[in-house]
């Protein structure tokens, strides 16, 4: 390991110049989901500042010279960074958080944002920002979506995660029961014959909004057992919406 001295105002600080260090190997294998145990990273100043104004707790943040007089960091070389960084072009700053409960709590269930095997993550994490923006109570990721805290989703969200629970990994079936014992609407879209304009629908004091996969859209089993079945009509030519954008429509639409 090669460490280099580096002194800012009345103390020392260490700075890692090696990407052989332990700490910085171990650091960046969290951005593969079968090496998180309970942390995970964010890039960039806004994330940063977005982890310390939450309750999330830091476990490290690392950062080049230009970030040197921050609080409690790990300064690292610009090559380091560059190792570290999962960005074209680094920030010079990386923070190592903790991971939050991934528990479904009825506390959840007034106003919640389902994503059934929804698996782009550029989708994922616009949804989730989307959620946050509308009001939503929490988002959930059923098995079979996209990770969300990969690299591309943590960039998309914008911090979302720190704002609204975001739980992932959950059973559908073991999902739409507690809904269903804890009196929560399901409102699930689809093309299907049964669904009716999402302009008609009037909006349920507890409610669940379902967004399935990008091509096969939600289940049979997920149709059959909403309580509502819901669609955008389109008077253009296209097929059909981005999920996202569908998204986008359907939750500010109602929470208006």
């Amino acid at each position: 390991m090669t460490v280099t001295l580096y002194y800012r105002y009345n103390g020392a600080m260490e700075m890692i110049t090696s990407k052989d260090n332990a700490r910085i190997k171990n650091a960046k294998k969290l951005y593969k989901k079968k090496n998180r145990v309970d942390t995970y990273l964010v890039e960039g100043v806004h994330l940063y500042e977005e982890a310390c104004q939450s309750d999330a707790e830091i476990k490290q943040v690392f950062v080049t010279e230009k970030f040197g007089h921050l609080p409690n960091v790990t300064l690292v070389s610009d090559e380091v960074m560059k190792f570290l960084s999962d960005a074209e072009t680094p920030q010079g700053i990386i923070t190592e958080v903790s991971l939050p409960s991934d528990q479904l709590v009825p506390s959840l269930f007034t106003k919640l944002l389902i994503l059934e095997n929804v698996q782009d993550p550029g989708n994922v994490g616009t949804m989730i920002r989307t959620a946050d923006a509308a009001g939503f109570s929490g988002v959930v990721l059923t098995k079979g979506s996209a990770d969300v805290y990969s690299p591309k989703v943590l960039r998309t969200m914008q911090g979302s995660q720190f704002h609204l629970p975001v739980v992932q990994d959950i059973e559908a079936t073991t999902c739409y029961q507690q809904l269903a014992d804890a009196g929560v609407a399901v409102i699930a879209t689809t093309l299907s014959d049964q669904s009716v304009d999402y302009k008609t629908i009037k909006t349920p004091e507890k409610f669940a909004l379902i967004m399935g996969n990008e091509g096969s859209g939600i289940t049979t089993e997920t149709a059959n057992s909403a309580d509502i079945l819901a669609h955008i009509s389109m008077p253009g030519q296209a097929e059909s919406l981005n999920v996202a954008v569908a998204a986008g429509i359907l939750m500010f639409s109602l929470t208006d």
